[in-house]
């Protein structure tokens, strides 16, 4: 399990000859009308959010977030986003296949793009989930002064009819599952905020699109010298419509947990040998990972990825645990036992389009002793099978591995949790885990849009809907893993030598696969 694992095989092509300028410039139009249109419909819902989605956000009288006061079918808006996610892959996977064959893509125009996306998806309501709603109902908790780990929302509804209006019912019984961090955070939207359920998601919505900025912003920097990894990342990051939606659009917290925990292992720095890391780069990595971690505690394997990269360095190694313990340990002290219980409350529960429904495998008791098994059988062959990554950046690669095991199996995933896979998985070596990632996520998303907790209210479309989440996306879900196991095994990941001028880091192991 190190990174200096070889593959078993010769690196082999992916079968395909360079390709002309001709089909680069047919893929490249493919990916922008794939991805502009899917953008395009993802806002043009979100602006009449109040037609499809429950439970009702009224808007303040002077924005943000703002709406548009006109009808529109809901039966039409809810095709309108599975459209949205299939032109979004489709876009992406053509965009991928010309950053593969050495298209160098148009990055400024992509950033505009989905600066452009953000900020009109930031201003808007919150769609694709009612998270957002719950989130903003604890940090309104905190504020009135009560510990949001033991009270829930219904208190909000029973005496702030106004707020209280706009929290889930399904969920207003629920406390906080969410980390320390995370709660400060909600407590900040909700001081800014104030009485307005809409303006405190708002300002939940708007550090998350400057999250998602931040990391666009660092991998664009890290990868500004490779042309064709740095479009594959923009693809994967920056200018995907279903990230868009499942963390900007919806206001999802990962979304900050995976900006910092990806800057913390970024921020160590290039680690050339014999070159050990400087200390502030080390603790401000410690750091950044325990707030990840405190936001959201399946961090905590951005932490195991950290070790990694320093197991031969033991002072480092003790300072980035100091530091990330510096984090962690006064948040979850100052709001006490009921916050540790919060970690472990989905340990027996399964999402509805989960893998293990398949089986049968719901809420069962010894599900979570099936599932940790899974887990680290997986992680421990990725960790064996899975190509070298950059040595210079030695955290990256089990961050991919670790992220990847943990999505994949656990019972209980959603699919802005692959935000842990993405955000690392820009500076791993294209294979084929490009493919099976957006694979899952599209499955995922669509199966949660429209996003309402009851599912489709649109009696119509509740047939389909029952199909796409009770069997169609558990069978994609299934069929990835199968697939990742198969490849892991064989060891026929997709990887390519090197062209000239497109090479990895000189002399590194990795520079025998293609950096694109």
């Amino acid at each position: 399990m190190t990174d200096s694992v070889r593959l078993d095989s010769p690196a082999r092509p992916t079968g395909a000859a360079p390709a002309s300028s001709r089909d680069l410039r047919i893929l490249g139009w493919l990916s922008g009308l794939g991805i502009g249109s899917a953008i395009v419909i993802m806002i043009g819902v979100s602006l009449v959010r109040q037609d499809w989605m429950q439970p009702p956000v009224p808007m303040p009288a002077i924005g943000p977030p703002w709406e548009l006061p006109v009808h529109f079918s809901d039966r039409a808006a809810i095709l309108a986003q599975w459209a949205a996610a299939l032109l979004a892959l489709g876009g992406l996977l053509a965009g991928l296949v010309a950053a593969r064959q050495g298209a160098r893509g148009p990055i400024r125009l992509i950033l505009v793009a989905a600066a452009v996306a953000v900020v009109a998806l930031v201003v808007l309501p919150p769609v694709g989930s009612t998270d957002a709603l719950d989130y903003a109902a604890y940090g309104r908790l905190a504020l009135l002064g009560h510990n949001p780990y033991v009270a829930s929302p219904l208190y909000l509804r029973l005496t702030e009819p106004g707020f209280g209006l706009s929290v889930p019912v399904r969920w207003q019984h629920q406390v906080s599952l969410y980390g320390p961090a995370a709660t400060i955070e909600q407590y900040l939207a909700a001081k800014f905020g104030g009485a307005s359920m809409a303006r405190v998601v708002f300002w939940l919505k708007l550090w998350n699109g400057l999250a998602f900025g931040a990391v666009a912003v660092v991998l664009d920097r890290v990868l500004r010298s490779r042309p064709s990894a740095r479009l594959r990342a923009h693809l994967l990051w920056t200018i995907n419509p279903l990230l868009l939606w499942d963390l900007v659009a919806s206001g999802h917290l990962d979304l900050v947990a995976a900006a910092a925990g990806v800057i913390g292992l970024l921020a160590l720095g290039r680690q050339s040998a014999g070159i050990q890391p400087r200390l502030w780069r080390v603790l401000a990595a410690g750091a950044l990972v325990g707030v990840a971690a405190d936001i959201k505690i399946d961090y905590a394997l951005f932490g195991i990825a950290l070790i990694w990269a320093l197991r031969r360095r033991p002072m480092l190694l003790l300072s980035a645990g100091a530091a990330g313990l510096a984090v962690l340990a006064p948040t979850y002290a100052w709001l006490g036992k009921p916050a540790i219980q919060a970690l472990f409350a989905r340990t027996d529960k399964t999402t509805q389009d989960s893998l293990y429904r398949l089986f049968g495998l719901v809420n069962q008791n010894y599900l979570f002793a099936l599932a940790v098994v899974l887990f680290l059988g997986l992680a421990v062959l990725l960790l064996w099978r899975m190509p070298p990554g950059d040595p210079l950046r030695p955290a990256i690669r089990p961050a991919v591995a670790l992220g990847v095991a943990w999505v994949f199996i656990w019972p209980y995933q959603l699919p802005w949790y692959d935000a842990m896979i993405i955000c690392v998985l820009v500076f791993y070596p294209a294979t084929q885990l490009d493919w099976m990632v957006l694979t899952r996520l599209t499955a995922a998303t669509i199966a949660n849009m429209p996003g309402d907790p009851n599912g489709v209210l649109v009696k119509s479309l509740q047939p389909l809907d029952h199909t796409i989440v009770h069997g169609l996306a558990p069978f994609v879900l299934f069929a990835c893993v199968v697939w990742l196991v198969i490849v892991a095994i064989s060891g026929y990941w997709g990887v390519r030598p090197t062209r000239t001028g497109q090479g990895a880091v000189p002399g590194s192991a990795s520079a025998t696969v293609a950096s694109t």
